[in-house]
Formats: C-alpha cells, structure tokens, sequence
C-alpha cells in the first residue's frame, strides 16, 4: 500500500515528462537516471532488466544513442492512469521518429509502468511494447530516408544487419 497521494503522483509524474522532454532535445541521458533511485530496476521485456541507476544510466546511453533510438524525437505520454494504493502511473507513450525529409511522421507507442520512490524519484519503470512493431517502424523509417535519399550511414547500417529481419516482403 502506497503512501503518495494521488495529487503527489500526479505531480511526480509531469515532472518526469517534462524532464524527458527536455532530455529528447539535449539528449542529456544522465538527466534520465538520474531520475531513478541508486537501486531501481528497469524492466525492459525485450533487453531484461538493469539493476540499479548505474545500469540503467549504461543501457540509456547505449539505447538512445544508435539507431532507431537515436532517432526519436520525443516520448510524450498520449495518456496516463495514476494507482494511488500501488503508487504507480502507468501511461502510454509516443516514440515518434524524426521526419525523414517529406513530413512522414512515423511512430511507435508502448505501455510503461512507473512506481514512484518519494522525492522525485521512481523506483521501477517497466516497459512492455511489441519489439516487432518498433523494427518495422524503424525499417518503413529507413525505407522512406532511402527514397528521399536521408538514410545516414547509421542507419544503413541498422537495416543491414538487424533491421533485415523487419523488412517488408514485396
């Protein structure tokens, strides 16, 4: 049972989102664990689980900057649902891509439960989303930066390898 009202979590909660609006325009991902408690978990279903904020700080690092990470541009909440007994809010978020040269605007949403710590801080963020829709997101990106002749090299390099297995079947 939750000690935080639900006006603290609520508060909490669009404290976060606006630290990583701000985080997805500096890319400052320290900013991001720094977030978390020294000992949070996050649950990530694809990757596992970091243990810690050193942890997490090392994944969010790597995650966000190489392709298609490195190419969000944002991670706005489209909705949030805040458990006062559990402590938690849990939202969907909006994993939108960089325009790819013609205005495409492509997207990828998951679930993610957060469970607050006091002060500001979260103890667990837990995301659950399909990996598949994110790598066929990611590849309609790189197949749209081709046409438009906007691939970089890191991305290429994303479609070559891991990014085969999303392609679209013609």
């Amino acid at each position: 049972m939750s000690t935080y009202s639900h006006a603290e979590l609520d508060d909490a909660f669009r404290v976060f989102q606006k630290t990583v609006a701000e985080i997805a325009v500096t890319r400052d991902w320290d900013r991001f664990a720094e977030m978390f408690t020294t000992d949070a978990r996050y649950i990530e279903h694809a990757l596992g689980t970091m243990a810690g904020r050193e942890e997490i700080r090392t994944w969010i690092w790597k995650t966000m900057t190489t392709f298609p990470g490195s190419h969000m541009t944002g991670f706005p909440a489209l909705w949030h649902v805040v458990d006062a007994p559990t402590g938690r809010v849990i939202c969907e978020v909006d994993n939108p891509m960089r325009d790819p040269g013609d205005g495409t605007h492509i997207t990828a949403t998951n679930l993610t439960i957060l469970t607050y710590a006091g002060d500001g801080l979260w103890s667990c963020e837990e995301d659950v989303y399909n990996p598949l829709e994110f790598g066929q997101a990611a590849a309609r990106w790189c197949e749209k930066a081709e046409q438009l002749g906007t691939l970089d090299a890191e991305a290429l390099r994303w479609r070559e390898t891991v990014g085969a297995m999303f392609a679209r079947r013609r």
